[in-house]
């Protein structure tokens, strides 16, 4: 089962924040024990469960992968049941430049998590990490971590050419550094239903990645994009609004990707 599961696109604004956040409360709302990890030194996942992304604190991702921290030393409760955060904050921006002669900073992460994987007494059911909007050292290291992506695809004019360089660079990484990668699905974000180009992008996405694609399409809301300013997921913002009901249905879809295969017999 997929266990570390990084959400990333190089592009920004696509819905990667508002995927993990709504992701990890509804997966904790069933009951699923969650840490999210948030890789990005803007800390918008950090905001977005109402804690601070402040200058200056110790408890944040950077401080583990500096060397300072251990992973069971920062991470943090959040307002929700069974969800756990780790902080960033734009200190995590130098991090590149400070590791620069470190040879293994690749596999710092995954090295870091591999303490909280063995402790039962932890035993997350997921983790997720928000990845930075670049493919920078972060997100290389988020890579080499996770057992599996999900994918945000906004559906508007250049989305698809944005996908296949993130493609060649999972490619890589599967050859050179974490050969299990693989990716759990493509999610179609900002989908507006007026308009032909959404339906267009839809289609040729599920022509090209097939059954990759979630059924779940998500659309653009006022109401996806006000819960941030409140520190709380949509879910708990606005349950009845329509960007509720599909992360909501990209929950149960999600989960439905781990329950084993019911055999014939």
């Amino acid at each position: 089962m997929d266990k570390i599961i990084a959400v990333i696109n190089q592009k920004g604004g696509v819905g990667k924040t508002t995927t993990v956040i709504n992701l990890a409360a509804g997966l904790s709302a069933k009951g699923k024990k969650i840490l999210v990890i948030d890789l990005d030194p803007q800390g918008n996942a950090t905001t977005g469960f109402g804690l601070s992304n402040t200058e200056n604190s110790e408890q944040t991702i950077y401080n583990v992968l500096n060397g300072k921290k251990k992973i069971s030393e920062v991470i943090q409760s959040t307002n929700f049941e069974n969800l756990n955060l780790i902080t960033s904050n734009v200190d995590l921006s130098g991090l590149e430049v400070e590791t620069a002669g470190d040879s293994r900073r690749a596999f710092k992460l995954k090295d870091e998590l591999a303490p909280i994987l063995n402790d039962s007494g932890t035993s997350y059911d997921y983790i997720l990490i928000d990845c930075p909007p670049s493919l920078s050292l972060l997100t290389i290291m988020a890579l080499v971590a996770s057992d599996a992506l999900v994918v945000p695809l906004q559906t508007e004019f250049f989305a698809l050419e944005g996908l296949t360089q993130l493609m060649k660079t999972i490619q890589r990484i599967k050859n050179n550094l974490n050969p299990e990668l693989s990716i759990r699905g493509i999610l179609l974000t900002m989908y507006d239903r007026r308009n032909k180009l959404s339906s267009e992008v839809e289609n040729e996405a599920r022509n090209y990645f097939k059954e990759k694609v979630y059924q779940t399409v998500v659309p653009r809301n006022v109401r996806l994009s006000e819960a941030p300013s409140h520190g709380v997921p949509v879910l708990i913002y606005d349950k009845s609004c329509s960007g509720s009901k599909s992360y909501f249905r990209f929950t149960d879809e999600f989960l439905n990707q781990d329950k084993p295969v019911e055999s014939a017999a």
